[in-house]
This record gives structure tokens, sequence and C-alpha cells, in this order.
């Protein structure tokens, strides 16, 4: 089985679009907001207005966003343009990235729906606008992508960015059954009693713990840092320790973590609502960061 990770990973990395970074690139990665329905089987929508703050935030500072799998919840919902309609700011503020060639979409294993370019063209193409009710033309031309490389300047250092489901049985190969499970069996179970998503990492310790095995492994094997999402755990490497990062996810209780590279160094953010308790009492979104920041260059194993 690890024969065969390898040797899936290494095709991954074969046919990646390479993006080319130096000390002055700006890139924030994001994973697994499962957006939706915004109904109650809705994991992410407590914490849209968060997101669309971190957004507008990284648009105006001029980062790259590259979103590493499971943006949408395909899984459980079938109707993409609902999800469009439902999170119809965070997808203009997307096309807005996309417009100015600073986009990346990763699929993962709840939207391998956009496995296929065809359906991509298609259900990507329009939105309706809020003011005249009628469909408008957005991400001309997108591309979306199993898997990415950062090559840093312009040498032979590189970065694995994947949505991590690779090599994950009922995630991967047995995908269809996954979410079978989910859209059938699951979505209703959650809503009545809180049960945990089966086929979930996130909610699933020893899944967890495989999953960071397998990366780590690959790193051992290959040599090559890697960055996913998928577990929803973040994990950021001290210096020593294999480089495998995770950006967590969009959908923790009260915030969201990301990974964010600027000025040469990456490092660990969480985005959240703070209360300022001075006389005005009001409510804020801050940005913290959580582990980091590490010099770039350093990752590399030599």
């Amino acid at each position: 089985m690890r024969k065969k990770f390898l040797k899936e990973l290494q095709k991954l990395v074969d046919k990646s679009t390479v993006i080319l970074i130096d000390d002055t690139s700006k890139i924030i990665f994001f994973s697994d907001c499962h957006r939706g329905y915004g109904d109650h089987a809705d994991d992410f929508a407590h914490n849209q207005l968060i997101f669309i703050t971190a957004l507008t935030h990284y648009y105006n500072k001029g980062y790259t966003y590259i979103e590493l799998g499971d943006g949408d919840e395909l899984w459980e919902n079938k109707d993409f343009d609902r999800i469009k309609e439902n999170y119809r700011t965070i997808f203009e503020l997307f096309d807005n990235f996309h417009q100015k060639n600073r986009l990346y979409y990763i699929w993962g294993n709840h939207n391998r729906r956009w496995k296929n370019q065809k359906k991509v063209k298609k259900e990507f193409s329009t939105i309706v606008d809020d003011k005249t009710r009628k469909k408008k033309f957005i991400f001309k031309n997108l591309k979306i992508h199993e898997s990415l490389i950062l090559q840093y300047k312009k040498d032979k250092n590189k970065i694995l960015a994947i949505h991590g489901h690779q090599g994950d049985c009922l995630n991967d190969e047995f995908w269809f059954f996954g979410r079978f499970i989910v859209r059938n069996i699951w979505k209703f179970l959650q809503s009545i009693l809180g049960m945990p998503d089966p086929t979930s990492p996130a909610r699933n310790f020893h899944s967890m713990r495989k999953t960071d095995k397998r990366f780590k492994y690959w790193i051992d094997k290959k040599k090559i840092p890697i960055i996913i999402g998928h577990t929803h755990k973040p994990v950021f490497p001290n210096m020593g320790e294999p480089p495998y990062f995770n950006d967590g996810s969009c959908v923790h209780p009260r915030c969201i973590t990301g990974i964010e590279i600027s000025q040469g160094k990456t490092q660990l953010v969480k985005w959240y609502v703070h209360v300022n308790l001075s006389k005005e009492r009001y409510l804020y979104v801050n940005r913290t960061i959580l582990a980091g920041p590490r010099k770039i260059k350093d990752i590399f194993i030599t």
C-alpha cells in the first residue's frame, strides 16, 4: 500500500501546475470550508462573516488565494447553484481574485465533482446578480486542480499542495460509498442525533493519525515538503521535524485557521471574533499567529 501511495503522489507531482514563488510572494491557504445551503447541516454558516473579513483583507493586501479542497460541500448537497446563491459574496470575492490571476482552486473528496473540467466550466460560469437578479458571467477560464507545486526561487526546491484525502480508502478509492453514507444517512443523523461523520478524519482520531503518518512517510522518502487540509487539524512543524503542514479548516466552532506565506516566511494564523471589553463593548474580527513565522528556505530537506 505504501509503495502504491508513493507512486500515486509522484504522478501528481509530475503533472502539477507549477507556481514560482520567492521572498516577495504573498499566499494564503485555507481549506475545508464545506460551504453548503446555510441550513442546520451547514458547518460553515457560523463562520462565514469571519471568512469574508479574512478574504477581503488578503485581497486588499495583494495575496494569492489557494483553497486546498473541500471548499464546497457536494457530498451532502447536490445543487451547487444553491450554494453559490447562499454564499454569493464569497464567490464574487473569489472571482475578484481570479480576475487578478490570484486564485487557485484545489478539489478534495467532498468536491470531487470539480475533477471534471466540463462541469467546472458549466457550473462556475454564472452567478445571480444581487441587484438585477439576472445571471452574470464569472470565473472565465477557471481551472480546478488536484494538486499544485510551489517552486521556490526557480531552483529544485518544491512544496506539494494537495487536499490530503489521497490514500484514504473511504475518501479516495471508495469515495462514492463515502458520499452515499454522508448524503443519504449521516446528514439526517447529524441534524437529529448529532452523530459524527464516519468518513471524516476531523472526527476520527485514528484516521487523522493515519493521514499524518502517510504524508510524513512521503516526506521521508521523497524529501518534498507538503501542505494539506482534510483532517481539519492545524499542523505547523518545528525545526527538525518533517516539513508536514496542515492549514486546519474553516469550520472550527469559533474560528478559521490558515497558513500564510509572505516576506519569505510562513506562519499558521487564526481568525476569530474578539470581544472589546472597553466601554464600547463591541465585537470585531481579529487575526492572531498560532505558530511561526519560519523562513521558507529552512523547511527544505537538504
